[in-house]
C-alpha cells in the first residue's frame, strides 16, 4: 500500500491506496504543530490499526504540508512506522504540474496536490475550490497550465472573527438544517450569511474565472466544508470531490517512484 498524508493548518487527512490504486480508507486528525514525530507515529499507528492496515503492508509514503514544522515531525513518524523515508511534495519532486511564469516548487504543496489530482481525474480547463483554513480558488487553463488564483478567508476563520468581534454573537456550527436566506434567529442568520454567502462567492468567482479560461471549464470543490456549501450554489455541474488531494498525492508518488 501507499500511505498519503495531506497536512493543513487545521486538519491532517490520511489515506492508504492499495496495489490497484483504490483508496482503502481516509481519516482526519487535528493538526498540532507542537506534536513530536513519536506522538504522530502513535496517532497514525492507531489509525492504521483502526482500519485494519498492517504497517508492513505499506511500501511507500508521500507527505504534503503547508505547515513547515510538520515536515520533520511527520517525516520522522513515517520512518518510525514504516522503516523508510517518505516522499515530500516540494523541491526535488516532479509533480508533472506545468506553471506559467514560476517553478512548481514556488506553489504551495496543497495547491500542487489538488491541481494534479484534478487534472488527472477531470482534464482541463478547470476551476478548483479548496475549502480549508483559507479558501483557495485556482485555475488550470485549456493548455493544462496552472495560471494562479485567489485566496479568501476561510469559512471558519470568518465565523470566529465575527463571533470574537461582536459580544452578542456566539460561535455556531455551520452544519444543520436547510437554510433560508432570511431569518429572525441570530444563529441561523450567521449560518445563512456564511454558507449562502460562500455559495454566492463560488458562483461569482466561477463566472469571473470562466471569463478568463473558458465557459467550458469544469468546477471541482474539495475541503472540509465543501459538502455544506456546494448544494447552495446556482452553478450547475460543480463536482464535489473530498479525496482530491489524496488522489493528487498518489499520482505524484507514482510519477516519482
Amino acid at each position: 500500500m501507499v500511505f498519503a498524508i495531506d497536512a493543513g493548518n487545521t486538519n491532517i487527512v490520511l489515506g492508504a491506496f492499495d496495489a490497484s490504486g483504490e483508496l482503502h480508507f481516509t481519516a482526519r486528525v487535528a493538526t498540532d504543530p507542537l506534536m513530536t514525530g513519536d506522538q504522530y507515529a502513535v496517532t497514525i499507528g492507531n489509525i492504521l490499526n483502526l482500519y485494519g492496515v498492517p504497517r508492513d503492508s505499506v511500501s511507500g509514503a508521500i507527505i504534503s504540508t503547508v505547515v513547515p514544522s510538520l515536515v520533520g515531525s511527520l517525516g520522522r513518524a513515517a520512518k518510525t512506522l514504516f522503516g523508510f523515508e517518505p516522499m515530500i511534495v516540494g523541491k526535488g519532486i516532479d509533480s508533472g504540474l506545468k506553471v506559467k511564469g514560476l517553478s512548481p516548487d514556488a506553489i504551495g504543496a496543497d495547491l500542487v496536490s489538488g491541481a494534479v489530482g484534478a487534472i488527472e481525474k477531470y482534464g482541463f480547463p478547470l476551476v478548483i475550490f479548496d475549502f480549508g483554513t483559507a479558501t483557495t480558488v485556482t485555475a488550470i487553463d485549456r493548455d493544462g497550465y496552472f495560471i494562479g488564483g485567489s485566496i479568501i478567508p476561510g469559512v471558519m476563520i470568518s465565523l470566529r472573527a465575527l463571533s470574537s468581534s461582536a459580544a452578542l454573537l456566539k460561535d455556531i456550527d455551520p452544519n444543520g438544517e436547510k437554510l433560508e436566506p432570511i431569518s429572525l434567529d441570530t444563529a441561523e442568520c450567521m449560518r445563512s450569511g456564511t454558507l449562502l454567502g460562500s455559495a454566492c462567492m463560488m458562483d461569482g468567482m466561477i463566472e469571473r474565472f470562466r471569463e478568463k479560461i473558458g465557459a467550458d471549464a469544469k468546477v471541482v470543490a474539495t475541503g472540509g466544508l465543501a459538502a455544506a456549501i456546494v448544494p447552495y450554489c446556482r452553478t450547475e455541474g460543480i463536482i464535489h470531490d473530498d479525496r482530491l488531494l489524496l488522489d493528487g498525492l498518489y499520482a505524484i508518488y507514482l510519477r516519482n517512484k
